[in-house]
């Protein structure tokens, strides 16, 4: 199984500010520059999407007609504008009102050092972007169009690297707009924190959570021929290590595993989804709790997952795979289980009853182990046992309905290995020291009103959920090395006062 790339045929259009003012010579020299320095950017191979040079900008009327045709194109993901001499900043208004597609600002310019014993006038209007992005960051900012800002040298390697964390936010944001998630049941019984509103969920973004019956998965297992299971087996061979009884006197229970996990994405596949959730209260005649599948959802597939009903961390968890493609790491549900509270060693364990994911990392090949569950009423459930590799600067995001908006909220953490083997836990899990410590971070999270589902991870870490929720226009609330908890208290009031007055509009 090999996940769909998400950044293949897609596109983010670079846009040149100029005007007619200089000349036709100064704007040939405009469109070679600009070219060189897109050309360059593709060939440092460290933006996974293509950026496309179009023709210099020169008009309100150029404008409105780039912007239209940007926001129209479904293969066009972003968009890239640099002034280059200085572009008036009014001939961009009409068309950055009609822009629906995620927008950085470059600020840059094509030579790198001012050349001191040969400057002259000529040199200075034609290189004048220091300028010409001033005046374009005024009208962004008295239009209030949220956008990422990039300052540096084209050559400068951090500015192709934050063109593409903000590339893979934007394949984000895309994924998120054309995401179905696949409900199988309804949430978990009085759980506060996993409901939320879905149509809401809809317009902010984009994606569409509806519910599927669980009989109609049950069909769907039914449907399954032996073939695919029995690949499936030959694929879980390969990749971990297998308890020997369920190749022996357990086998049942791994077919029934691989055939619920074929069953699932069958029915995903067919109905064009890309997250699923399931519940363990309503599982119909399904004979076990998916366990092995859903845990392959990342890593195999590209999907999200979440469990107990909780669409919004599937939502999260594909947002994340897609930012995460082709980087080292993955993204998966997690959940806070139990704190180490030994005295300057103080961290958190994250698990979940079956579904984490192997695509965070594994500091040992993940072991296929079946054990007894003692809720949902199943056969014992098969599943992927191991511990999440160490990671530094990785992240856990959380997205909880706060009533009249959607709260984002994040905690930078240093994944790290337990300090024992934990021979009898039968369930994957990780361990973390969030950021800036235990204490600081739990009051933070608690204050936030930040779910115990969390996604973790650890391919992209928060520079791309910070552009993530920039685009999205979401509350993005952050808890790193430098937070204290009377201070995040203050910030979320301001930001409370925010989202409040920006929803009156």
């Amino acid at each position: 199984m090999v996940m769909e790339n998400p950044f293949e045929g897609k596109e983010i259009w670079f846009a040149v500010g100029s005007q007619d003012l200089y000349g036709e010579e100064a704007l040939r020299q405009v469109a070679q520059q600009s070219a060189e320095m897109v050309d360059y950017l593709n060939q440092t191979g460290t933006i996974p999407v293509r950026l496309v040079l179009k023709p210099t900008l020169k008009s309100s009327d150029g404008v409105k007609q780039f912007m239209v045709e940007a926001s129209a194109n479904p293969a066009v993901i972003g968009v890239i504008a640099w002034c280059h001499t200085f572009s008036p900043a009014k001939m961009w208004i009409r068309g950055l009102e009609v822009l629906t597609k995620p927008l950085l600002q470059l600020n840059t310019q094509h030579h790198k050092e001012i050349p001191w014993s040969t400057i002259d006038m000529d040199f200075m209007n034609l290189n004048q972007a220091a300028h010409g992005d001033r005046e374009f960051g005024y009208i962004l900012s008295r239009l209030g169009i949220e956008r990422k800002i990039v300052v540096g040298h084209y050559t400068d390697p951090e500015v192709a690297e934050r063109i593409a964390t903000w590339a893979r936010a934007c394949a984000g944001w895309d994924a998120s707009n054309n995401m179905k998630v696949m409900r199988w049941g309804d949430n978990m019984r009085n759980v506060a924190v996993t409901e939320g509103d879905k149509t809401e969920a809809e317009r902010v973004f984009g994606a569409s959570i509806n519910t599927w019956a669980v009989n109609e998965l049950v069909a769907a297992y039914e449907a399954v021929k032996d073939e695919q299971v029995k690949d499936l087996i030959e694929d879980y061979k390969t990749k971990y290590d297998i308890a020997p009884e369920l190749l022996d006197t357990r086998y049942d229970s791994l077919f029934i595993a691989a055939k619920e996990e074929a069953a699932m994405v069958n029915m995903m596949r067919e109905n064009g989804c890309t997250a699923g959730v399931d519940n363990f209260e309503d599982l119909g005649a399904l004979p076990q709790l998916p366990g092995v599948g859903p845990q392959r959802f990342p890593s195999e597939y590209g999907f999200g997952f979440s469990a107990e009903g909780d669409w919004k961390t599937a939502v999260l968890v594909r947002i994340g795979v897609v930012m995460g493609f082709g980087l080292e790491g993955g993204a998966s549900l997690m959940e806070d289980y139990s704190y180490h509270f030994a005295e300057g060693n103080e961290k958190i364990m994250g698990s979940h009853m079956l579904e984490v994911s192997p695509s965070i990392g594994t500091m040992a090949k993940p072991r296929l182990e079946i054990h007894p569950l003692g809720i949902g009423g199943k056969a014992d459930p098969v599943r992927l046992v191991f511990t999440g590799a160490p990671k530094k600067d990785a992240v856990v995001v959380s997205l909880s309905d706060v009533r009249e908006r959607f709260r984002l909220l994040m905690n930078v953490v240093d994944v790290v290995e337990p300090d024992g083997d934990l021979p009898v836990l039968p369930c994957a899990r990780a361990l973390w020291k969030p950021e800036p410590s235990l204490k600081v971070s739990a009051e933070c999270w608690l204050r936030a009103g930040g779910s115990h589902h969390t996604c973790m991870t650890t391919s992209v870490g928060r520079e791309a959920w910070e552009d993530f929720a920039r685009i999205a226009g979401v509350e993005l609330a952050t808890i790193d090395a430098n937070t204290t908890a009377a201070q995040f208290e203050k910030d979320l009031q301001v930001a409370e006062i925010y989202h409040r007055l920006q929803n009156q509009h």
